[in-house]
């Protein structure tokens, strides 16, 4: 199929709950982070994150945040509802709920928090956010391809965003599972690519004094 980069001016980065609760330090789904340290998928996010940056492309973080009792957050599907049960999962105020360290410096990005729900965009502010920015293309980086990632494609090109997803900067569980969804659910959807694809396409922006290396 045909390709398209995403131009640095109007693309946004959308990170996918690349919290320490999930794939970082303190994750709760260990084979989820597993797969991700496999992959190499947070050194991909970071460094692709850095060079956004560098070339003024917005990073945006979807994140999720639960309150301790749990209200406000149905667990009206069995992996929510696992989930619910694990102590201090994502816990709003705690430290899982921070981005992970390879991210680098977040304090210039924006952030969309969610505590109900699956995907990124349904009852959130993400999509007036994104529109305010200017943004027409997104890359979408994170986890995982199970759910999330693919959701929030779908639902970003239902939108009418053009999307594009760096192949090393995502997983699923099992992993060969995540290069199935890949293949066959969101090839004939978005633009497939790689980290190092976006990095040479992107301005290097300004000079390494002040910006970390692409």
């Amino acid at each position: 199929m045909p390709t398209e980069l995403p131009p640095a001016d109007d693309t946004a980065v959308l990170t996918m709950e690349l919290q320490r609760g999930v794939v970082g330090d303190l994750a709760t789904m260990p084979a989820l982070a597993t797969a991700a340290a496999s992959r190499s998928v947070l050194s991909a996010a970071g460094r692709l994150a850095a060079c956004a940056r560098a070339a003024g492309v917005p990073v945006v973080h979807a994140r999720v945040h639960w309150s301790r009792d749990r209200r406000g957050t149905p667990t009206n599907a069995p992996l929510l509802a696992a989930l619910a049960r694990v102590p201090g999962h994502l816990e709003e105020g705690t430290d899982a709920v921070d981005p992970v360290a390879e991210l680098g410096d977040t304090s210039g990005d924006l952030v969309s928090w969610r505590r109900h729900g699956l995907t990124p965009f349904t009852g959130t502010d993400l999509d007036p956010l994104l529109r305010s920015l200017g943004v027409g293309h997104l890359v979408v980086i994170g986890v995982s391809l199970n759910v999330g990632v693919l959701g929030a494609c779908c639902t970003a090109v239902d939108l009418g965003y053009r999307v594009a997803v760096p192949t090393d900067a995502v997983v699923g569980v099992p992993v060969e599972y995540g290069d199935s969804v890949l293949e066959h659910s969101l090839a004939p959807l978005v633009t497939s690519t790689t980290t190092d694809d976006l990095v040479a396409a992107w301005p290097s922006g300004p000079s390494p004094a002040t910006q970390p290396a692409c």
